[in-house]
């Protein structure tokens, strides 16, 4: 880890030490936010002792963040196209990473500070779009050119969709259990559990659920949640130490040869294809075509590109054999060339077989760009299991008794936390950021109205308030941030 700074000035250096510091302190300012959701139905339901609770939270957190591979946290960097990842000077990609963890961090600690269980994923996406907006009218651009928009909006309906299924689909399963158990002890809160068996602690077989399903909850997180400080850190790393970073340098012989022959085979792919994509990639252009001297991702520029890269990558067997250049032109030659790939599969051109082998050539494309070293895992896992045992509180009593005007019973915590896993997992599997607040907090609010306790309106109103405005305020936050910032330090 600390070789990264070898060689580097001592401004480059303090300022690398900073952004690492930021995006840290996001993951641990989320464990207020998503990961204390994790854990408030097993501590208000007196299932779990609130120490023990964070302790297995965050264990399952440091599992989920280490097992869920990288798809969610390249999901979050490629919010920004990749012709502005490829193209941002070394003071402007700070700028872009210092005003984006600025906005979150500080929209994130109000809404803590008020109890309001608010979503950093929304926080973190809209202080994205927020750089990328600004940048493209600082640099003259189409506002459209400064978003990746079709995977802001597969992002954007994953956001909405996830907890109003968490609302139907736990309500669904309390009534469930209500027809299923009538009279049980899993109907009771813990209040009159207490009053009227005398006992502290609910049913054995309710706590059970109710423990594993919250550990799974912290796993799922981790898994979820977790990636996007990956990504955050990744950014960083490839913005500001690029010759280290831009590709794998724990790439194994076999990785590159894979990579070299993705290139190979996405070329036999395209002439295989030429019919339906020889003038989208112009592909009857000569051969020996060099791309232009700038570098432009243009799916026109295609063959040049694959030939680029061949010649590049030809008998290299590790990338410390490559110069500094030549890693980051091989980079960008490989982003570009999968961005042409994302096109090309939304045409609609290619029957159901060729979709398959275009995705899974993708996936070789990418496997020494989008990758994570291990101590960038472990230093954000363990930042989210620390935010989680210092600011647990605030959203444990949100949560088990502000949405609903009565106490949470043990089935509705149940029903939340089972639906909050399987909404967070399946977003997992499409490699989509979700929302671990708003499902779990959607998620007791239908079990609230399916019990017919009701809502509390106050609550619910300041959780819709922060849903709605957290994305748009931090986007202005940090394009204002932006903006300022690259005016004071002319970059």
């Amino acid at each position: 880890m600390f070789d990264l700074f070898s060689g580097l000035p001592l401004a480059v250096g303090l300022s690398l030490v900073l952004a690492l510091f930021l995006v840290l302190a996001f993951e641990f300012i989320n464990g207020f936010h998503d990961t204390a959701n994790a854990v408030a139905t097993v501590i208000y339901t007196k299932a779990m002792p609130p120490h023990l609770a964070v302790l297995f939270s965050g264990i399952c957190n440091f599992l989920g963040v280490l097992l869920g591979g990288v798809g969610v946290a390249y999901a979050i960097v490629h919010l920004l196209p990749v012709e502005l990842l490829l193209n941002l000077s070394d003071g402007r990609s700070l700028v872009m990473v210092f005003s984006m963890l600025t906005a979150a961090i500080v929209w994130n600690l109000g809404t803590w500070y008020l109890g309001i269980p608010a979503s950093s994923s929304h926080t973190l996406i809209g202080a994205i779009l927020g750089v990328g907006l600004a940048n493209a009218l600082l640099t003259d651009l189409p506002v459209g050119a400064g978003v990746n928009w079709g995977k802001a909006l597969d992002i954007g309906l994953s956001l909405i969709i996830s907890p109003l299924a968490g609302f139907i689909l736990a309500a669904l399963l309390l009534l469930g259990f209500k027809k299923l158990f009538v009279g049980s002890k899993m109907h009771k809160t813990p209040e009159e559990r207490r009053a009227i068996d005398n006992k502290k602690h609910p049913p054995f077989w309710n706590r059970l659920v109710l423990v594993l399903s919250a550990m799974c909850m912290s796993f799922v997180h981790g898994s979820n949640d977790g990636q996007k400080g990956i990504g955050l850190i990744m950014l960083v790393l490839i913005g500001i130490v690029p010759a280290k970073f831009v590709l794998d340098p724990a790439s194994t012989p076999y990785q590159v040869q894979r990579t070299y022959d993705a290139v190979v085979h996405l070329g036999d792919f395209y002439q295989r294809n030429e019919a339906a994509l020889g003038d989208f990639l112009a592909l009857r252009r000569e051969p020996g075509d060099e791309p232009p001297a700038a570098f432009r991702c243009d799916p026109q520029d295609t063959v040049p590109t694959l030939q680029a890269v061949r010649r590049e990558l030809d008998g290299v067997r590790t990338y410390d054999a490559l110069p500094p250049e030549a890693r980051g032109r091989v980079r960008s030659y490989l982003l570009c060339l999968d961005d042409t790939a994302r096109k090309v599969a939304g045409l609609g051109k290619l029957p159901a077989d060729e979709q398959t082998d275009l995705r899974r050539l993708r996936a070789d494309l990418t496997v020494t760009t989008e990758y994570a070293p291990l101590w960038v895992i472990v230093a954000v896992a363990l930042a989210l299991g620390i935010g989680t045992m210092v600011g647990w509180r605030r959203v444990v009593l949100t949560v088990g008794e502000k949405i609903g005007k009565q106490g949470m019973t043990y089935a509705q915590g149940m029903s939340a936390q089972i639906t909050a896993v399987g909404a967070i997992g399946v977003a997992n599997l499409f490699s989509l950021p979700v929302s671990t607040t708003q499902v779990l907090s959607s998620g007791v609010a239908g079990t609230m109205v399916a019990n017919g306790s009701g809502l509390h309106r106050r609550t619910v109103r300041n959780i819709l308030l922060a849903w709605v405005l957290t994305l748009p305020a931090s986007m202005l936050l940090s394009a204002g941030l932006f903006g300022l910032a690259v005016w004071v330090m002319g970059v």
